[in-house]
């Protein structure tokens, strides 16, 4: 097998491929766990400030040549006409039905370079169809650190939350520049020209800032040093991936790739060996039918980015569609008593036993899909979850029924595999965890504010 289109068929379809892989949540690479302890690096971005290593597990595809912003607009749900040197855009994609195959960032570098930054499945997608263009573009990778390798284009962190402005301001060399939000500044830190990008990750105001591999060594080491009066704390790999969950952002949906002969010449591309061949489906939400797992732009909360006046793949379908809204991005709280009984039972002597609940990640799969219900039926699934130091509780990013959407309504969360065939699943029974449902983004998002 040397594609992932043969090793669908080799497992007798793809729902049996992710079922059956053995690979668990994916670890961040480059860093250790936790540099102190991953409650005080969450507590960090609410109340001071925290640095997220983005190094080592980001893709990054580099575009360049005179067609480049025409090549990207035709795979952007939303509008990039405003794209231009020195601003950067979230990246929306779907396929020939309308459902999502990935979101990434591009940064616009200069008129005829844009830098991709996201999971695999973004850079992928548009590597796929840069080789088949016509246009003139011509693309390269800068692979992440997960297989480790001497070094990359650029190193990359974030500093959030409400110290980030201040101590950003410290260790500029003169003023820092005033940053609009996505936008791109440029300026020296120990005397290495940096860029930074300005948004927010965990719902916190904050800069990505990204420079030449070999200045880090003197711009991280300033960073620090000045970072101790405004109490840094730097998040480990078991506190990065919790930080999508107070924001409401769903990382890792079940891409479309997977699904529909439109999308056969792109499987028959991928390799066996690639992200998508490799990755595993977890949770309670079981069909036999893979369209149950794709979601689309109006449920993750896409629907305002989604711009019709431009043509792009997937237009026609998301239009028809528009204004049928099938389910709605919620939060859900776990009730503290069932996770803790959970956890508890789990770990002890008792048969049958329930699935363990791994803090702060409990996700043990690539994709992970829970089955949500109310009184016995089932309205919605449940994916991204981590718990959250600042609200003292599991959250989950859960897409609901939109008739069932009631903030403070209770649901039941339906927790374990059933009938699992991995290996890295213990023997467990399924069980029923109580869960609230409230808001997404779950706190107020504050990363507008200077």
């Amino acid at each position: 097998m040397t594609n992932l289109e043969q090793k669908i068929t080799a497992a007798g379809g793809v729902l049996n491929m992710v079922r059956g892989s053995a690979l668990g949540h994916v670890i961040f690479p480059g860093i250790p766990p936790e540099f102190t302890n991953w409650r005080d690096e969450q507590r960090a971005w609410q109340q001071s400030v925290v640095l997220f290593e983005q190094s080592y597990h980001m893709t990054e595809l580099h575009l360049r040549g005179a067609d480049v912003l025409s090549f990207i607009a035709r795979f952007a749900t939303n509008k990039l006409g405003d794209l231009h040197p020195m601003r950067a855009k979230q990246l929306v994609m779907v396929d020939d039905l309308g459902y999502l195959i990935s979101d990434a960032i591009v940064f616009c570098e200069a008129d005829d370079f844009l830098r991709v930054v996201g999971p695999p499945t973004a850079s992928n997608w548009l590597q796929y169809n840069a080789e088949k263009s016509d246009l003139k573009i011509e693309v390269t990778r800068n692979e992440n650190m997960i297989v480790p390798r001497p070094s990359r284009d650029v190193f990359r962190f974030q500093l959030q939350g409400p110290n980030a402005l201040p101590l950003l301001q410290e260790v500029v060399e003169g003023t820092l520049p005033d940053i609009k939000f996505f936008h791109i500044g440029e300026f020296k830190i120990a005397g290495q020209t940096v860029r930074a990008l300005r948004h927010g990750m965990a719902g916190r105001p904050g800069f990505e800032i990204y420079g030449p591999w070999d200045a880090q060594k003197a711009v991280r080491e300033r960073v620090e040093a000045a970072g101790v009066a405004f109490n840094l704390r730097k998040a480990g790999a078991i506190t990065y991936p919790t930080a999508a969950q107070e924001s409401g952002w769903m990382p890792r949906p079940f891409p479309a790739v997977y699904h529909g002969d439109h999308m056969k010449g792109y499987r028959e591309w991928l390799p066996a060996h690639s992200f998508e061949g490799s990755a595993s489906l977890g949770g309670s939400f079981v069909s036999d039918a893979v369209s149950d797992y794709l979601v689309e732009p109006n449920e993750l909360g896409y629907g305002k980015m989604v711009h019709f006046e431009h043509d792009f793949i997937g237009r026609d379908a998301l239009m028809a569609r528009k204004d049928e809204p099938r389910r709605t991005k919620v939060t859900l709280e776990w009730n503290n008593d069932d996770v803790f009984r959970v956890m508890r039972q789990s770990v002890g002597l008792e048969r049958p036993r329930p699935k363990f609940i791994s803090l702060p990640v409990p996700m043990y799969a690539t994709f992970e899909y829970d089955e949500v219900q109310m009184a016995g039926r089932a309205i919605g699934i449940s994916q991204w979850s981590s718990f959250s130091s600042n609200a003292g509780a599991v959250l989950s990013t859960a897409l609901i029924d939109t008739q069932h959407v009631e903030m403070g309504k209770e649901v039941t969360l339906m927790w374990g595999e059933p009938n699992s065939r991995r290996r890295s699943v213990e023997e467990h029974e399924v069980v029923a965890i109580r869960a609230k449902i409230a808001p997404v983004p779950y706190f107020e998002k504050s990363i507008k504010r200077d």
